[in-house]
């Protein structure tokens, strides 16, 4: 036991509570023992010899459980109040032994749990079961000096009876202090372990939380990147839009007419996107972007689809209602919840069979919708990195995500983009 050495580590002190049943298992004590010692003195049983007056017979009694009530929130005082109260009233033939040795019990017990400065209480609980067994050889010489010639005069075994007798005693409180002292330790050692345990949960809990704000930056990053493309794409378009229309501006009003009303609509596109891409975090200087990911969009979901068919799914794509042109980053978004909705049912769906993929284009939003047949082969993890990312997507368009079991079994992931005014379906 060197590591409470190393860390300094010490056991905190008893709850309100538990100072609470500590008084009340110390009283009950205390009663219990009075009781005890009413019955040895009605029996008339002496083994400890003539017994002193009825009232120190009753403070002897009283001395040695009382301290219980302490025993948790002062340990070593405890236990040394109760072992001299113990000698004390062996010394003085108090008839009353049966609750007294228990409660000492108790107190080494209570010693070898609670104590919070180990070294301090090894060694008294050490010093304590010595002084024990020096009173116990005083004892045995005090009293086996004054037995009489036949005392032993029944006795018929191979052993000598005083030898018998002795060592009968020192086995029974060698196992006795042996086990307080021993049940003592491993309580201890088990609040440690408890001790380190929760810290070990409240380190996993931090870094879980961590792994999921790094995972919401790690997203935001992405989009923005995709973002930054897109919007740099419809500024690049429109300085070459508004060139053409300086060239042809006097010569075919006509062609400037129709590149004014392009640059109008892409600078529509590119403020749309850019309100979009503002309270997304920016890349950082340095890392590298993936061109093949930032080109992804909801053209590239068919390939998703045939990569799933390829894995062994019965894989179908369904798009619902007139195709409408969507804004750069909805259709990246679109892609990547799908991509990563198909890439958990490759990877989590148990027993999938089917897979189902929908685009439906609604009056103002396009819908997207994931379902298998498959059953989870872990329980949902709302703050996986998977479903992080597509709420994120969600969010980052003013878009809704619903994620969950379907009533006739598998799993479905469904996301509603809101569509600009000019992109979307009249009524």
């Amino acid at each position: 036991m060197t590591s409470e050495q190393a860390d300094g580590w010490r056991r905190p002190g008893p709850t309100p509570e538990q100072q609470r049943v500590d008084l009340y298992a110390g009283l009950a004590a205390t009663v219990l023992a009075l009781l005890s010692l009413t019955l040895a003195n009605s029996t008339g049983a002496f083994l400890l010899g003539p017994p002193p007056s009825g009232l120190e017979q009753l403070l002897w009694t009283v001395a040695v459980p009382l301290p219980l009530i302490w025993r948790r929130r002062y340990p070593t005082v405890t236990a040394l109040l109760i072992s001299a109260a113990f000698i004390g009233s062996q010394a003085r033939a108090v008839p009353e032994w049966q609750l007294s040795q228990w409660a000492l019990f108790a107190a080494i017990f209570t010693l070898g749990a609670w104590g919070r400065d180990r070294r301090l209480s090894r060694r008294v609980r050490i010093g304590v079961i010595v002084a024990m067994f020096l009173w116990m050889a005083v004892s045995y010489g005090i009293h086996f000096g004054s037995l009489s010639p036949d005392a032993f005069a029944d006795a018929i075994g191979p052993v000598p009876p005083i030898l018998a007798a002795i060592v009968t005693g020192v086995l029974v409180n060698a196992l006795f202090f042996g086990f307080a002292y021993f049940f003592g330790e491993i309580a201890w050692v088990a609040a440690r372990r408890q001790h380190e345990l929760a810290e070990q949960a409240e380190a996993l809990r931090r870094s879980q939380a961590e792994a999921r704000e790094h995972a919401v930056v790690g997203e935001r990053v992405r989009i923005a990147r995709e973002l930054h493309d897109v919007v740099a794409h419809h500024v690049s378009v429109m300085g070459v839009q508004a060139a053409a229309c300086r060239r042809v501006f006097d010569k075919d009003p006509a062609k400037a007419r129709t590149a004014l009303a392009s640059i109008e609509e892409s600078a529509r596109t590119a403020v749309d996107e850019l309100r979009r891409m503002l309270g997304v975090l920016r890349a950082r200087d340095g890392e590298p972007t993936d061109a093949q990911h930032q080109a992804a969009g909801i053209a590239q979901v068919e390939a998703v689809v045939t990569r799933a068919r390829e894995a062994g799914l019965h894989a179908t794509l369904g798009v619902y209602g007139d195709p409408t042109p969507l804004p750069e980053s909805v259709s990246q978004a679109v892609y990547r919840v799908v991509q990563e909705a198909v890439t958990n049912v490759l990877k989590h769906a148990v027993g999938a069979r089917t897979l189902d993929v929908r685009i439906r284009y609604l009056t103002q939003e396009v819908e997207v919708e994931v379902t298998d047949d498959g059953q989870a082969s872990r329980a949902p993890n709302a703050d996986g990195l998977g479903l992080i990312g597509m709420r994120e997507r969600a969010a980052t368009h003013g878009g809704e995500l619903e994620v969950g079991t379907r009533t006739s079994g598998g799993w479905r992931v469904r996301v509603r983009f809101p569509l600009p005014v000019a992109a979307g379906r009249s009524a």
